[in-house]
């Protein structure tokens, strides 16, 4: 019985044929949870700033995941783990609710419909027009911008800075939440260059221990508890203002950063799994890109922000996983979790922070890409990504990017390579500002 399980495991996994095994895979899916198992903690957090419950999150949070990395194995058969996009749920509570534009309920109604569009496309073969309706250096740009964004909500998370009165200043670092987020940044970046596995997750661990005799760290009654309902956040989506045109560019901030975060993990990954042929194309990818736009769109209706791949699977390919079943173990590990609310919810807010500084730090690896020669790609980039640092907005920022692209290319008298589509984005860009 046992000799024909793991007969049934190889063929529908293709263990032999991705020279892996069972005990390896098991491996994999463990070092994907723990590395990227601080969105657990995390994405309440964030949450909590749109005026959410985070027990209620905490759970969308661990299920979703749990339900679309198991997905991701039994039908992509890829290595690949999903949870809650880091960016579009800043986005969504910082930006839009903290702003007053939308309320939450709102806001995942938008992602809903951002998620609806992917699948379509993905159903019908489209994203091979998206991915070439922007320029290569704007999809750079959108990249570091949401980077820069949770670096700003790490400082201010961490008390680490403050605006008064529109200008920014440094925070109270005597602060027992500054020396907290000040420890939890610098053991996470030691951790990291060390190379020690799990190192984000650490970071947290050793920061939240250390909140405990500063004050800022409480210590529940017990560690385990039955998961929460969430009653209160599913099914709550308003589409009272969907078809107002300030939407449009909120709806492509949503698309775009889970488009492109999702296509670029897929190869990046892949191809450091082995997975990609000699084209350095990944085989069968709409099948993975299903799976993540599936995701977005049962995670706005059960209340969570888009769900997208993460490139912590990074971490599980690293130790060896090579298979479907790697995400399949994954996903498990995620389903316990779900008992576990209580020792993720003690985390305060500043041991939380270094995730945030030093994951938007990562991600502005990008901008090395960029083509620094031309200043008409280059100076856009940089416009987006300070525009969002000063005006505190991944909306704001990626709408003057794209002006900016437009406008230089244009007075460049490079008006050819800027695509039609981009112009009437262009415009919808400026009526956004506008009003």
């Amino acid at each position: 019985m046992q000799n024909g399980e793991k007969s049934f495991l190889d063929r529908y996994f293709y263990l032999s044929e991705r020279k892996s095994n069972i005990k390896v895979e098991l491996g994999g899916g463990l070092a994907t949870f723990m590395t990227m198992s601080y969105i657990l903690i995390v994405h309440p957090l964030i949450m909590k700033n749109a005026g959410m419950p985070m027990k209620e999150v905490f759970t969308v949070t661990a299920l979703m995941s749990a339900i679309f990395t198991l997905f991701m194995g039994l039908y992509a058969k890829l290595p690949f783990a999903l949870a809650p996009a880091m960016g579009s749920n800043a986005f969504l509570a910082m930006t839009l609710v903290g702003s007053g534009a939308v309320t939450w309920q709102q806001g995942l109604a938008m992602n809903f419909v951002s998620g609806v569009i992917f699948v379509l496309m993905s159903i019908f073969g489209i994203r091979e027009v998206i991915v070439k309706f922007l320029p290569k250096s704007l999809k750079l740009g959108i990249g570091a911008t949401v980077g820069i964004f949770l670096i700003e909500l790490g400082f201010k998370n961490g008390s680490l800075m403050k605006v008064v009165n529109g200008s920014i200043s440094i925070g109270d670092v005597k602060s027992p939440a500054a020396i907290t987020a000040i420890f939890g940044i610098f053991i996470t970046a030691i951790f990291i260059a060390r190379k020690v596995k799990c190192d984000m997750l650490l970071g947290i661990v050793a920061a939240t221990i250390i909140g405990i005799p500063l004050g800022i760290t409480k210590i529940p009654e017990s560690f385990i508890a039955l998961p929460t309902g969430i009653g209160e956040i599913a099914f709550k989506l308003d589409f009272s203002n969907i078809l107002s045109i300030k939407v449009l560019p909120i709806l492509f901030v949503f698309f775009v950063g889970d488009f492109f975060s999702t296509l670029g993990t897929l190869l990046g990954v892949s191809e450091k799994a082995g997975l990609l042929d000699e084209n350095g194309d990944l085989p069968e990818i709409q099948k993975p890109f299903l799976v993540d736009a599936l995701g977005t769109v049962v995670g706005a209706l059960c209340g969570t922000t888009t769900i997208t791949t993460f490139v912590e699977s990074a971490a599980g390919v690293g130790a060896g996983g090579r298979t479907g079943l790697t995400a399949v173990f994954t996903s498990i590990f995620f389903f316990i979790s779900l008992f576990l609310s209580p020792l993720a919810l003690m985390v305060p807010a500043a041991a939380t922070a270094p995730a945030l500084i030093i994951m938007g730090t990562l991600m502005l690896s990008g901008l090395k890409n960029v083509e620094y020669d031309n200043f008409t790609e280059s100076f856009p980039v940089f416009f987006m990504v300070v525009a969002t640092a000063f005006t505190n907005s991944i909306s704001n920022g990626v709408g003057a990017g794209i002006i900016s692209y437009v406008i230089v290319k244009v007075g460049a008298g490079k008006y050819k390579e800027v695509s039609m589509g981009l112009y009437i984005l262009a415009a919808i860009m400026v009526f956004y500002f506008i009003n």
